[in-house]
């Protein structure tokens, strides 16, 4: 195994440099943030007059002189100005902050841009780029082609969702996009004046737009509205920068080698569960999932024909200039274009003939596209005929010096279909366990007269089923009349199946079982695909099946329930044949919301151990499917440090993770923070599999140590959120809960179950209603009890050993550095502010009480651990960043206290309402990462 890769005295160096350049860049990152904001004022008085511009600037200026100076009489004259407002006032005043929220996150992002381009021009590339750790490899006496051979084997896929936390529009996200590209262009563009001031009109006509555009939807989203939402990210980034990604580390690895050079295996798979996530969201049908897959195809081969359009006007090569192969010969002679403009034109023939092939294709799969063909032909069996295609013009360039040619569009059109196919992304299903229960069942006792399969136990079920999964004969009978859950969830495999048929077996090659507790969980969707003809009697699946892991006990059973599955003759033919490789799907979401913070952290690193080393005790390969959410306390934070800290084995090459919400678009709107984030996923998962140590952690003692913190940790948040009378009541007070549902962000229902219970709640409104009171609380609560425990209980150990776990280890480090960025942006003087919702005094005082002492420990201990005097010392960048955002987020949280007051009363004005909308809007956008 390779040692561990540590920095060497010229990394140190370079970081050095790194931070007095961040410092720099700083700079005009709040020059970026006066002019806009500047902008922004103009439009304000201009649109809505001088006297509401005059209140927003007092109501600024009084803000930040309370932050700045910690001014006592400054809040008291900032309450006293917000409680004087009208509604009418508030609505605009609410306005103004949440778009200064917006603005000044564009500028953040171009800030970064910034940055990652002066570290690529610079020639010092930094963590998380693929130079780095391809430097890091070689050093460690990988070759070029044992990581070609890595790549081969890897697979590397972010899954977009459709979790409800992006509260803006697209109306709104296409006009930030719009101001981020006029930043873009000064910054690289030498601009004469007149250009400089044509540059500040089309600002100010993008601010003004934005301004006069709705930032709340009136209308609910259905799950194709989320669908072609989601597709927009692939005309932003994933379309165009999947393909040079792959193009550029193919390159690297070709530097240097001679005659040698390789072509790399395309690793980077798109995934998707929009359109097919059906658990808890009745409105996902198979009628749905067949129009999803339509949108997705029609806009993968829209682009196909785009490009193909596009090179065909640039291969105007002659043929008496260029010569040719014969089969490129062959192909030119099989096109239907009959133009005498094209016949001394082979490659333009040939591409027009291609062109002709994959219409007819679009048309065959039933998907539109916009462009016409030049003449009939027949369309494409399979992506492979198209890919074959382009790789004849490929090979005949190659072969006849123009091998430059060929590494322009066609390089990246042959990587785009070799990476999407033709359908885009691979669409997974899931559904909860209860449904394949309550489906199988009723199919079974339908077809055995007698038979109750809810009353079997376990051993019994999975007798059945095995048996089951060995016989011929279906189960469903078209004389039986099922419920109509039953005849949804059927239809939904038998559209899967229709869906393999048309697009090939990787379109949908996952199903996800939510809250997956047994054995019989997984043999039931097993016994559902082979009623689709998706699995036949001898074993043979043409999907994975994947168990979603959520709660604390359900992770500390996970190890258990996949030893005993693979031990399984029946089982294990099935996993045979989806070439040895069993997927386990983790949740961040729930665990947290079940167990805490700490100990959702550490169930999922102790399940990942158990499950590393129960599939190689079985020979099996192991892929994990990280559940992430955006926010910590949904399993969010670095994407980099959280693979780097997974257990060692756990990665091996191949890793998938949700990216939702929010943070989809802060990830992916821009091509180059898009390019940025993806290779960020691919250099820590050659990282974490090559170059860090097989180990779960550097001492014995270090997990001794955290299953007693988790224990700890656990006791005071489950004390706490579940066995504290009252608390549901507390929480549904003292937060934005209830009014978070009628904001139009999602087409799924907040709660399981009509119910007021946590333990029906989804995970992200609970986080999200945490993040928007500022307390976080699902980020943090449990550790500063826990800590102050557990050092009283080791006196011998202490806080020398913590902060010994903190330096040695990078679970602890990445846990906390997590919790330092979440205690960072909450506010215990706001939170208190929500408090006083709760009309029971005693109630509210005891719990608020508590959480207040907690959120004090946490954060010394916290502290004390990491050797920092404040929060984010280490990070003086994100530091400055959430500090300068405060002074325009807490006259937000104090205008929705007030706000939710009125609307709580009954307040009939609709402005209350909306107003209160749009305090959540702002916030969000200040946070960032709430959900």
């Amino acid at each position: 195994m390779s040692p561990q890769i540590m920095p060497s005295d010229t990394d140190l160096r370079s970081n050095r440099a790194d931070e007095v350049l961040a410092l720099e860049e700083d700079v005009r990152l709040r020059n970026d943030i006066r002019l806009l904001g500047r902008i922004l004022g103009d439009t304000v008085r201009d649109q809505e007059g001088a006297d509401v511009f005059d209140l927003v600037e007092r109501i600024r200026q009084t803000s930040i002189r309370f932050h700045r100076d910690d001014d006592k009489p400054a809040r008291h004259e900032l309450e006293a100005i917000l409680d004087g407002m009208s509604t009418s006032e508030t609505v605009r005043i609410v306005r103004a902050f949440s778009y200064f929220s917006h603005l000044a996150n564009i500028a953040e992002d171009q800030n970064n841009i910034r940055q990652m381009r002066t570290r690529s021009t610079g020639g010092s590339p930094g963590p998380g780029s693929l130079a780095l750790t391809l430097s890091h490899a070689r050093t460690a006496g990988f070759s070029a082609a044992d990581l070609r051979k890595f790549f081969a084997g890897a697979q590397v896929s972010p899954v977009l969702t459709a979790h409800p936390t992006e509260v803006r529009r697209k109306s709104t996200i296409d006009r930030e996009m719009e101001i981020a590209a006029l930043l873009d262009r000064r910054e690289r563009v030498q601009l004469t004046p007149e250009e400089l001031a044509a540059s500040d009109e089309q600002l100010r006509r993008a601010v003004v737009t934005l301004w006069q555009t709705n930032l709340l939807r009136r209308t609910k989203l259905t799950v194709l509205d989320e669908v072609a939402n989601g597709l927009s990210f692939y005309d932003y980034t994933f379309l165009h920068e999947v393909p040079r990604l792959h193009c550029a580390l193919e390159d690297r690895l070709n530097e240097g080698e001679g005659s040698g050079h390789g072509e790399l295996a395309s690793f980077l798979r798109m995934g998707s569960w929009i359109g097919g996530d059906r658990d808890g969201n009745p409105f996902v049908t198979a009628e749905v999932m067949r129009g999803t897959l339509r949108l997705q195809s029609s806009r993968v081969l829209r682009f196909y024909l785009e490009e193909l359009h596009a090179l065909g006007a640039e291969l105007s090569l002659a043929a008496h200039l260029a010569d040719i192969s014969e089969e490129l010969r062959a192909l030119a002679g099989r096109s239907p274009d009959t133009s005498p403009h094209r016949s001394g034109e082979p490659y333009r023939l040939a591409v027009s003939g291609i062109y002709a092939r994959l219409t007819a294709t679009a048309l065959k799969l039933d998907v539109e596209t916009t462009r016409q063909p030049v003449g009939e032909a027949t369309p494409y069996a399979n992506v492979k005929e198209f890919k074959a295609d382009l790789d004849i013009l490929d090979r005949s360039l190659i072969a006849n010096n123009s091998g430059v040619i060929a590494r322009g569009r066609l390089r990246q059109l042959r990587r785009a279909v070799d990476c999407f196919g033709f359908y885009l992304a691979r669409l997974d299903m899931r559904q909860n366990s209860a449904v394949h229960e309550r489906t199988v069942a009723e199919l079974i006792d339908a077809a055995m007269p007698g038979m109750s399969y809810l009353a079997l136990n376990e051993e019994a079920r999975i007798t059945l089923l095995t048996t089951e999964l060995r016989n011929a004969r279906p189960l469903t009978s078209a004389f039986v009349k099922y419920s109509d859950e039953t005849v949804g969830e059927l239809a939904v495999f038998h559209e899967a199946a229709n869906a393999h048929a048309r697009f090939g077996a990787d379109v949908i090659p996952q199903c996800i079982i939510s809250m997956c507790k047994g054995v019989s969980d997984m043999l039931e969707v097993a016994l559902l695909l082979k009623e689709a003809g998706l699995l036949d009697p001898r074993g043979r699946s043409a999907v994975n099946i994947v168990p979603l892991f959520e709660t604390i006990e359900d992770l500390q059973a996970s190890s258990a329930i996949m030893d005993r599955l693979l031990s399984m003759h029946d089982y294990r033919k099935l996993v045979d044949s989806r070439r040895s490789v069993q997927e386990v799907m983790l949740g961040y979401s729930d665990s947290n919301k079940d167990g805490g913070f700490v100990t959702s952290g550490w169930e999922l690193y102790k399940a990942e151990i158990g499950l590393v080393e129960v599939f190689e005790r079985h020979h099996v390969r192991l892929r994990l499917f990280h559940g992430r959410g955006g926010s910590v306390g949904r399993g969010g934070g670095p994407s980099y440090d959280a693979i780097i800290a997974q257990p060692g084995g756990a990665v091996n090459g191949q890793i998938r993770i949700t990216e939702q919400g929010e943070i989809i678009s802060s990830k992916y709107s821009n091509a180059e923070v898009g390019r940025n984030n993806l290779e960020i996923l691919a250099a820590a998962t050659l990282e974490a599999s090559l170059l860090q140590p097989r180990r779960s952690a550097p001492s014995g003692d270090y997990l001794k140590a955290m299953e007693q913190l988790s224990a700890l940790a656990f006791k005071a948040y489950r004390g706490l959120v579940y066995e504290t009378e009252g608390f549901a009541d507390y929480f549904w007070a003292s937060t934005v809960i209830t009014e978070i549902s009628t904001l139009n962000i999602g087409s799924r229902p907040a709660s399981r179950k009509k119910t007021r219970e946590i333990e029906d709640l989804r995970a992200i409104p609970w986080v999200f209603s945490w993040a928007q009171c500022r307390l976080m609380l699902p980020g943090w609560y449990g550790f500063g009890s826990a800590v102050e425990t557990w050092v009283s209980e080791h006196p011998d150990k202490g806080m020398p050993f913590l902060r010994e776990l903190y330096r040695e280890w990078p679970f602890f480090r990445t846990l906390l550095s997590n919790m330092d960025m979440v205690l960072a942006k909450s506010s215990i003087a706001i939170a208190s502010r929500y408090a006083e919702l709760v009309p029971d005094t005693t109630l509210r005082e005891t719990i608020f009480g508590r959480i207040r002492r907690e959120w004090h420990t946490s954060i010394e201990t916290l502290l004390d651990i990491m050797g920092q005097e404040r929060l984010l010392q280490g990070n003086p960048l994100l530091e400055r960043s959430i500090r300068n955002r405060f002074p325009y987020l807490d006259p937000l949280n104090h205008v929705q206290v007030e706000l939710l007051k009125e609307h709580r009363a009954q307040n009939p004005d609709e402005q209350v309402l909306r107003g209160i909308q749009l305090t959540i809007n702002g916030i969000s956008a200040g946070l960032r990462n709430s959900g």
